[in-house]
């Protein structure tokens, strides 16, 4: 096996002999090709390998008959700096993170730096110095969109202006700071909406000091962007107040791993029931009290797949396409002019399961064999998922 490209452009890859194409769109899950051409980060063509111009590659990937699928994109997290989480005084969280599929983040609020700010301009400083630190450092390539400041009581519509203009594109999770109320909240979320900003709203229990519970009648008249861990981040609100969410609300319906499981399902099957599993995105939540979830994401699928009942390849596209197309992100999908950002997966070894489908709807997690961050190779075989049956082979570069 050749050795692995780790920085760079990607120049020309070919990723021939697909055995299986999830696309990340939940309207068409999975892709009749065995072959994706890669240009400099991008795809730049899908099909069967006798019909593409595969000559010239820089790379050459046999996937060996396994999966290839977008990556995973994590809607919920919680960075400070660096690949560094003080909540659990962890290094190499995110790194760890990217070998469990994960090629994108999105934080929704710098809320563990210790000595955060709550001032208007310490909020805003905060924010900023978090959008531009992520923006110029990528541990192991993972994409971490952050500078998601947490709004305080005060600010006003220029502040959401300021932020828009500095490259703020997040807020934070509105109910971790002093707006709590629903008519001061709705307010603040369509100043940030106006200047395209994209909001957040906590749903249920306090989850750190200094906030607080936020119901589902808050969460309704705020009408943030995403509902944030609908199955609370830990404490849940009432089943019937989360379905009731899923019904009224029209926005994104966002269940993570540090949540209520039973409510999650709950959720998963309101969604399913209502016809809206395009409005269902996936977070961990973490780091949080809870701890860093390498396999958090990937773990989540297994699990709604298999107790809620909805095939595997859906759920795949809660991870990756629709987070996508909610988060306004050139990722998530196995589409042309999409950045070429794949995790490469198979069954894990000895489960139960005949396929790779099959076993996570079983409720077993894959193995992952390989991530490519914009058209990159930066890992391969997992060191946190169980080992996958069959590995793709780096045969030219």
């Amino acid at each position: 096996m050749a050795d692995i490209v780790s920085d760079g452009k990607s120049g020309k890859v070919v990723i021939k002999n697909i055995g299986l194409l999830l696309s990340g769109n939940i309207d068409h899950p999975i892709l009749d090709a065995d072959t994706i051409v890669v240009h400099d980060g991008f795809i730049q063509s899908i099909g069967k390998f006798s019909e593409l111009d595969t000559s010239n590659a820089k790379t050459v990937i046999d996937v060996h008959q396994t999966c290839v699928a977008p990556g995973l994109i994590d809607s919920h997290v919680h960075p400070v700096f660096g690949d560094w989480t003080p909540r659990q005084n962890q290094l190499g969280w995110i790194e760890s993170t990217m070998h469990g599929g994960i090629t994108t983040m999105i934080s929704a609020g710098e809320v563990h730096l210790p000595g955060r700010p709550k001032d208007i301009v310490g909020v805003k400083a905060l924010a900023i110095t978090a959008q531009r630190s992520f923006d110029n450092f990528r541990p192991n390539g993972v994409k971490v969109l952050a500078g998601a400041p947490i709004i305080e009581k005060g600010m006003v519509e220029s502040d959401f202006k300021e932020l828009s203009e500095a490259g703020v594109k997040l807020l934070g999770e509105v109910g971790l700071g002093s707006v709590k109320a629903g008519y001061e909240a709705r307010e603040m979320v369509l100043w940030a909406r106006k200047y395209g900003i994209q909001s957040t709203i906590h749903t249920g229990g306090p989850s750190i000091p200094g906030s607080g519970l936020i119901d589902k009648d808050v969460i309704l008249e705020a009408d943030a962007d995403v509902i944030g861990h609908i199955n609370g981040g830990h404490t849940s609100l009432p089943e019937k107040d989360v379905c009731e969410l899923c019904e009224k609300s029209s926005r994104a319906i966002e269940i993570v791993h540090n949540g209520n499981e039973k409510v999650a399902i709950a959720a998963a099957q309101a969604a399913l029931q209502l016809k809206c599993l395009h409005r269902v995105i996936l977070g961990t939540d973490g780091p949080a009290g809870s701890g860093v979830q390498p396999l958090g994401i990937l773990r989540l699928i297994a699990f709604i797949s298999s107790m809620a009942s909805i095939p595997a390849e859906l759920v795949f596209c809660f991870a990756t396409g629709n987070t996508a197309t909610i988060r306004q992100l050139n990722v998530g999908f196995v589409e042309v002019g999409r950045s070429a950002d794949l995790v490469f997966m198979d069954r894990a070894q000895h489960t139960s399961g005949k396929t790779l489908l099959e076993s996570i709807q079983l409720g077993d997690i894959p193995g992952v064999g390989m991530v490519m961050i914009d058209g990159i190779v930066r890992c391969g075989r997992s060191r946190n998922t169980p080992p996958a049956t069959q590995v793709p082979e780096v045969l030219t570069h």
